[in-house]
């Protein structure tokens, strides 16, 4: 199968994953979700014109000329209903989110007046109707659609669903992952040291990278390179809605995932992708079983390098996308920003290269520096990222001081388009 590019793998994939069903979920543990239902407002808010400062409720008729001399008629707290109405020549003192009164219809910042004996106030400046006043509904309407369907719950969000009592909401359910490495040459997490064996950081890699978008994996541990036993791990991962299986997808006369795969009735879509590191991708579906309508397929499988930096950057690339999607997440890529590249970077053409970068920044922007060996089996490249530079197919490099594309890899920053050139 040839090589396919990066949009056209991703193409494959957003064809073959939908957004899962949805699930109630409490208030308190939505954040990072995404609504499967509008949200609407269940009051005016404000319930009625508030001040929106500490200050004295007037009729702006009163100051056509200034400085004005206003009767200070009664006390408004924030919580308290006015009592008396502001009639020619009077005024309220007012707190900041306490009802104008009936007659006024402008609040007088206090900076804005001269305190005088008896109950009466100066005022300083003149002012137009509504100065200073926020009106009835101006956060929300009743019964207006106040966050929609398959927005992200943010910390700002659940401000928002706390005003409107949402105390459950729909949202999309979280997909179940599982996580798996092959090979004989893995050393697990409680084996004892052995500098014949590879220690199996793919693992925990990928741990960490799916827990940043939100989803506890399970981990099924190390298949070894025997066709049987790799089955019943592989039947064991199948069981989730995506199974993550590093290492095996090779051609390699041991590398035994791919035709175990196909025997347990995955359909392979594609195995290659023009891209370094990590073009040894593979993606499968296993479809479902059952005759429900809209039904999803039961399992999706993505095949990933061995090589520890690949693996990490198919999953920014395929991976992750995959998941928000079937989390109902509208932005699916990483963001990106333009940098300079600090120094010259020469690469072999044909293939969409990620080069692991720092980024620094000085009055002229981003600044980009490479962490050093590009090894894709050398894990610090990663861990001392910033980000991932582009470089395109069709070049062979590019001079210190060039506009390149950098996807951040800080875990929170999604946008809608890849944004960048294969």
């Amino acid at each position: 199968m040839e090589h396919l590019k990066i949009s056209s793998a991703q193409r494959i994939i957003f064809e073959s994953i939908k957004v899962l069903d949805t699930e109630p979920v409490l208030l308190e543990h939505s954040l990072g979700r995404v609504l499967a239902e509008d949200i609407l407002a269940n009051r005016d808010l404000p319930p009625y014109d508030v001040s929106a400062m500490d200050g004295f409720a007037v009729r702006s008729c009163d100051l056509t000329a200034t400085p004005a001399t206003l009767e200070i008629i009664e006390d408004i707290k924030a919580g308290d209903m006015p009592g008396k109405t502001v009639r020619a020549g009077q005024c309220s003192r007012i707190m900041t989110g306490a009802p104008l009164p009936q007659g006024a219809d402008a609040v007088i910042r206090v900076e804005d007046t001269l305190a005088l004996p008896a109950d009466t106030v100066q005022i300083i400046v003149s002012v137009k109707t509504r100065h200073d006043v926020r009106p009835k509904g101006e956060n929300m309407r009743n019964g207006d659609v106040v966050i929609g369907k398959g927005t992200e719950i943010t910390p700002g969000v659940i401000g928002i669903l706390a005003t409107v009592k949402a105390a459950k909401m729909q949202v999309y359910r979280r997909p179940r992952v599982a996580i798996l490495s092959t090979g004989n040459e893995l050393e697990a997490m409680n084996d004892p040291v052995d500098p014949n064996k590879i220690p199996d950081s793919n693992t925990y890699a990928l741990m960490a990278q799916v827990q940043a978008l939100g989803i506890q994996p399970a981990l099924l541990g190390i298949a070894r390179d025997d066709p049987a036993e790799l089955e019943q791990y592989l039947k064991l991962g199948l069981e989730y809605d995506v199974l993550l299986v590093s290492g095996g997808t090779s051609v390699g006369v041991h590398d035994y995932v791919r035709p175990t795969i196909e025997k347990l009735g995955v359909s392979m879509k594609f195995w290659r992708v023009a891209m370094k590191p990590g073009h040894p991708l593979a993606f499968g579906v296993l479809q479902c079983t059952t005759t429900h309508a809209n039904t999803a397929p039961d399992a999706f499988v993505f095949g990933l390098p061995g090589n520890p930096v690949s693996s990490m950057v198919c999953f920014e690339e395929f991976v992750a996308p995959a998941l928000r999607r079937m989390m109902g997440n509208p932005r699916l890529f990483r963001r990106t920003v333009t940098a300079r590249l600090a120094h010259p970077v020469k690469i072999r053409p044909g293939r969409t290269e990620f080069i692991r970068v720092q980024l620094t920044q000085d009055d002229a922007g981003y600044l980009a520096s490479s962490t050093g060996t590009q090894s894709s089996g050398v894990l610090l490249s990663m861990a001392r990222a910033d980000g991932l530079m582009v470089m395109p197919a069709e070049g062979t490099g590019l001079a210190a001081g060039a506009q390149v594309t950098v996807q951040l890899l800080d875990g929170t920053a999604f946008q809608n388009d890849i944004n960048f050139r294969e």
